[in-house]
């Protein structure tokens, strides 16, 4: 049968529903180039206006996973279920490079794909690409055999995987019709069926750091993903988590694995990052059948990292992908410097009520810790460490945040962005970090 673009465009913008056979075409026409951009920009736009069914998102989330390569990790030899996690993005979201190694040391393969920062939220891969050696992107017999002998492998997304959504994102991005839930929980899904999971826990972020600035759209959002996984054949469990501060105490690159290394060294760690993690690994584990429930899964993680096996993992996974095989023991003899480390003292004395966390994101861009466009160049050891959590006291002894700049001049910008980020008063208490736990109905 016969497709033709302008059809399905038109039924769309009408607000017809699209079948299978309709939209596998625009997933063949994103691959092979026979839909033009104009085409694929004006049906992105009719589906923002009109959305899409549960049918149509699964039916679209199906096209795009086999419009490339998908792995399979059947006959790959690997010491468990294949899980993995993936975050809608924030601040100071280092989060995977603790997860995957707890994974790992708990019996579970991760094969972590991930991606790099954009705009004011980072990229696991940028973090890791500060460690001196590691290569994000190595061959698949060497991504292969990396998860094979460690139990997890963070790497980057090759060409050939989902290769409709690299296309589909790139229009999407530059007409304004990225913030789309249904093309939202496509993208993301058929790059993690993509790769072949058995299952996949979701941390959907909310608030001022977030992509989802409000609650009703991160739960909106994980609701999707998590039913347009299960038709998808994929288990799936979201947590919607709270991204109204800095996650942890730091923002950059090596600054953020300096922060993982002690988590993993067993160094007393930020709160919020500590439960965010273990409560996403302790759903994979629960899910994959490697503990009979999420408290017992809780207790296994916990173990893990006190242990040092999850250290161990760590240190393995780097040190096979061509980073040194000290990092855990030296991590300071490694990880870049920046020249200019300075205190960004508060205007007054008080507790911090809010936090905007985009424009702390932003601050770090300013740094150069970060990308304006996805070609520009990243300085890894500018940062920010010792950020304030909200309900937190500052004053003369207590600064907003210590930053890490290449010189004087950026320091000092940096410093006024973070004064007005930062609001100052008489007392306030953070939420939980854990706000809400969707599963699958029925």
């Amino acid at each position: 049968m016969d497709y033709f673009p302008q059809e399905i465009i038109r039924r769309k913008r009408d607000g017809g529903t699209l079948d299978d056979g309709e939209i596998g075409a625009f997933v063949r026409g994103l691959v092979d180039g026979s839909f033009t951009e104009g085409q694929v920009a004006a049906l992105a736009m009719a589906v923002f206006l009109r959305g899409m069914d549960m049918g149509e998102r699964v039916a679209l989330t199906r096209a795009m996973m086999s419009s490339g390569t998908v792995l399979s990790w059947k006959d790959a030899g690997l010491q468990g279920p294949v899980v993995d996690k993936h975050s809608t993005g924030g601040v100071g979201d280092k989060v995977s490079l603790v997860l995957a190694p707890i994974l790992a040391a708990c019996g579970a393969a991760v094969p972590m794909i991930s991606g790099r920062g954009l705009g004011h939220t980072g990229g696991t891969l940028d973090k890791l690409e500060s460690i001196p050696g590691y290569c994000a992107t190595p061959t698949n017999d060497r991504f292969r055999a990396v998860l094979q002998d460690v139990g997890c492998a963070i790497i980057g997304q090759t060409a050939d995987l989902a290769p409709a959504d690299k296309r589909f994102y790139a229009i999407r991005d530059v007409t304004a019709t990225v913030e789309s839930i249904p093309l939202i929980t496509a993208s993301i899904l058929s790059k993690k069926l993509a790769a072949g999971l058995d299952h996949l826990v979701m941390d959907v972020k909310w608030g001022s750091g977030a992509f989802a600035d409000n609650l009703p759209m991160a739960r909106d959002l994980a609701r999707s993903i998590v039913a347009v996984a299960g038709g998808a054949g994929l288990p799936t469990v979201a947590l919607v988590t709270d991204m109204n501060q800095v996650l942890g105490r730091t923002a950059g690159n090596a600054v953020e694995v300096q922060e993982s290394i002690d988590m993993l060294r067993g160094e007393p760690t930020e709160p919020r990052l500590h439960e965010v993690t273990i409560a996403l690994c302790a759903e994979l584990l629960a899910q994959a059948g490697l503990s009979p429930d999420v408290g017992a899964a809780r207790v296994a993680c916990e173990r893990a990292l006190a242990s040092g096996a999850a250290a161990e993992r760590f240190a393995r996974m780097v040190a096979a992908l061509g980073g040194p095989k000290d990092l855990m023991d030296r991590p300071t003899s490694h990880l870049a410097k920046a020249a200019v480390i300075r205190d960004a003292a508060a205007r007054e004395a008080g507790v911090v009520t809010r936090i905007d966390v985009r424009k702390v994101g932003l601050a770090v861009l300013s740094l150069g810790g970060g990308r304006r466009h996805a070609a520009d160049a990243i300085d890894f050891a500018v940062g920010l460490t010792d950020i304030v959590g909200i309900g937190e006291a500052v004053g003369p002894d207590r600064p907003l945040a210590r930053i890490h700049a290449a010189d004087g001049e950026t320091a000092a910008h940096v410093e006024g962005l973070l004064r007005e980020a930062i609001e100052i008063g008489d007392g306030a208490t953070a939420g939980p970090i854990v706000t809400e736990r969707i599963v699958a109905e029925g």
